[in-house]
């Protein structure tokens, strides 16, 4: 593991006390580097902390431009469990930093990120333009006719000259190839915003919503309704690493990418089901979840797919099948009356707004992921110990 340099300030109502690089390891703050005069100073005591590796990570170049090594977000399966956990636990720590009211944690302070928006979306350039703001950075939005990204200008072009302005970059984006070439050209770590192949940030908001609301995700059986597209692409990446009862049903015809479908099963980690009984499929229950039926791209099926998803609406009937512990859950946008009644979506076992609302808080936790921020780990220990305030 690499040296940190770097320096924590701790501000008391006394007095400073700067803390050398050398206290840290890993990120964590060593207990030996520091001692309070009382447990109410300790308690007292703001931590302002900076940090960077003291050895060059190996680099490679594009067109002669140093790329150092990054961490994109692209695919939740190209992270071990560990990691993916250790996201999860920061975005519950983030969101009960935001949720005190105390905005001086600042990691993104005189950072911008760009946000390139082929697909338009209210959550999704809400919760990042928020969550970035609310950490001290700035957002840019890019919509659909801002670039016009592989029409007026490659996307390998794009990435390099965004990747030259700002620190990260988002794209919400049709063709998955995108993603992908944008993250290959990209010198600065690039997050997926969506693709019609996957939607990470969604099912990382999703099960953050659930470990609040279940208290845990392994071992809990999460069984999807609908149509077989990125949502279920990501979950099935999701089970691939973490354990978990995955169930995916939907009509014949439907069904998820095969290839998905295989690397989950292959994987050996979770128990994977797809099937296209709706009923036999929610019995017993955790979660049932939903979504569109013709989702953006396919709104000239949506009288055709009405026809053949009958059936699978999640109604009040279904869910009574699932169980009386079973939550329900939708990614939204819904539409109410197609594949979810009004009844089920209002009801009290719905917990699809605290899931929307964590969209923002999975997706600091992923930024700062992206961004390496090694010296949060020393804040999050301190604060969680001593009650202490960031500054």
């Amino acid at each position: 593991m690499a040296a940190i340099s770097g320096h924590c300030t701790f501000r008391s109502h006394q007095s400073p006390l700067s803390v050398p690089a050398s206290s840290f390891y890993g990120g964590t703050l060593r207990s030996s580097s520091i001692s309070f005069a009382s447990p109410l100073l300790a308690r007292r005591t703001h931590i302002s902390c900076q940090a960077s590796s003291a050895t060059s990570p190996p680099s490679s170049s594009v067109n002669g431009t140093a790329k150092g090594e990054k961490k994109d977000f692209l695919h939740i399966s190209d992270f071990d469990k560990a990691t993916i956990l250790k996201i999860l636990d920061r975005a519950v720590e983030v969101k009960a930093h935001l949720k005190s009211g105390d905005r001086s944690f600042a990691p993104f302070k005189g950072k911008t990120m760009a946000m390139i928006f082929a697909k338009p979306s209210m959550r999704t350039r809400v919760s990042f333009e928020t969550g970035f703001f609310l950490l001290g950075g700035h957002a840019i939005y890019l919509g659909p006719n801002d670039i016009q990204m592989g029409k007026r200008e490659e996307t390998r072009d794009v990435a390099r000259v965004l990747s030259r302005y700002n620190d990260i970059l988002m794209a919400r984006v049709f063709a998955h190839q995108d993603i992908l070439d944008l993250a290959k050209y990209s010198s600065v770590p690039v997050i997926n915003g969506l693709t019609d192949y996957n939607h990470p940030c969604q099912i990382m908001a999703d099960a953050l919503t659930i470990i609040e609301h279940i208290g845990r995700l392994e071992g809990t059986k999460v069984v999807y309704v609908g149509d077989g597209n990125n949502i279920v692409h990501s979950w099935l990446l999701l089970a691939s690493v973490v354990p978990f009862h995955f169930v995916c049903a939907c009509p014949k015809g439907f069904e998820p990418d095969k290839e998905t479908v295989d690397k989950a099963q292959k994987a050996g980690i979770s128990k994977i089901e797809i099937t296209n009984d709706p009923k036999e499929a929610v019995k017993d229950a955790d979660v049932v979840y939903s979504d569109v039926w013709a989702s953006m791209g396919q709104k000239e099926e949506a009288a055709y797919r009405r026809q053949v998803f009958q059936g699978f609406q999640i109604d009040e009937g279904l869910m009574k099948i699932a169980g009386p512990k079973a939550y329900f859950m939708h990614c939204l946008p819904a539409e109410r009356g197609v594949e979810v009644t009004d009844t089920v979506i209002e009801a009290p076992n719905s917990i699809v707004f605290p899931q929307a609302e964590n969209r923002m808080h999975a997706q600091n936790a992923i930024m700062l992921h992206t961004e390496g921020e090694e010296g949060l780990n020393c804040i999050f220990e301190i604060l969680s110990t001593n009650n202490l305030v960031v500054v």
